[in-house]
């Protein structure tokens, strides 16, 4: 009887298993559906885009000549490629930079009242943008740095600063004491105990972090659009100027949304393992 019903238990495991798969299957597709049909609409004409929706059709690079080329908006693209990539870098490095030694203090040796000091952080992230923009252009204007990629890089690097703490003191807390400890008898600096001993074991860790920050920081609009549209605008503001009211520009339009997917995905797909590791880390005791 024991022998029955165990087989009957497996028996309904596996078929639950396969009933979530497919659910799971499903879901993926209607969530990457969207991609692909861009992806697809960049290699079609404006004609076929613009027709009736269709799988069939003979592909085309005019669309990525096109947007590559030409000067729509104030910049071409590998201006504003340029500009993305060195205000999302460079604010990226200075976020790991500030915020693994205070993850890091917060998670090893915390200050008194460390859960206020966490709060602080994160409450930044409540105030909405919108009311905060005028402030920051003010003080963008009279600083000298109003429509340059400095006050970008400042900017994001403030937008993501308290994401990384959050995320980074998480994986700290992780570390074997123990390790700590033992690096402190023998009479490690606390420099070395953060670089030789912690930092290989949550490397999967600052690799997620500082992918989530890059990812952020490629996809804000808001502030780009608001400080910084002459000089250094950015791969989000340069797609916007194919949007246009004198016709549809469909396949014109996906041809550089997809440009401007190209490196978050190719970044995400390189760090995907450690990115899975990182975010993993501490949900399975």
């Amino acid at each position: 009887m024991s022998g029955d019903s165990t087989s009957v238990i497996v028996g309904e495991k596996k078929w639950h298993n396969v009933v979530l798969g497919i659910i799971a299957w499903i879901v993926g597709i209607l969530f990457f559906f969207p991609v692909a049909w861009m992806f697809m609409n960049g290699f079609k004409t404006e004609a076929v885009a613009n027709a009736d929706p269709t799988l069939f059709f003979e592909p085309t690079t005019e669309q990525y000549s096109t947007v590559t080329q030409q000067t729509t908006g104030l910049l071409g693209f590998a201006e504003a490629f340029a500009n993305s990539a060195w205000i999302v870098g460079l604010s990226t490095i200075f976020v790991m930079i500030l915020a693994i030694p205070a993850a890091y203090a917060l998670a090893v040796r915390p200050v008194k009242k460390w859960r206020d000091v966490l709060f602080f952080f994160i409450s930044t992230k409540f105030l909405p943008i919108v009311a905060a923009i005028l402030p920051l252009w003010i003080i963008a204007r009279e600083l000298g740095i109003l429509n340059s990629r400095t006050v970008l890089v400042i900017l994001y690097t403030a937008m993501n600063l308290p994401l990384a703490v959050w995320m980074l003191r998480s994986f700290f807390r992780e570390v074997p004491k123990s390790l700590i400890e033992a690096a402190d008898v023998d009479g490690a600096s606390l420099w070395a105990q953060l670089t030789s001993v912690v930092l290989p074991i949550v490397a999967p860790g600052v690799a997620a972090t500082a992918l989530l920050c890059l990812i952020f920081a490629w996809n804000e609009f808001f502030l780009a659009v608001q400080l910084n549209t002459v000089d250094g605008q950015t791969v989000p503001i340069w797609v916007t100027s194919f949007v246009s009211t004198r016709g549809n520009f469909i396949a014109k339009l996906s041809a550089a949304s997809t440009l401007a997917s190209v490196p978050v995905v190719i970044a995400g797909w390189i760090a995907q393992k450690r990115m899975i590791r990182g975010l993993a880390m501490g949900a399975i005791k």
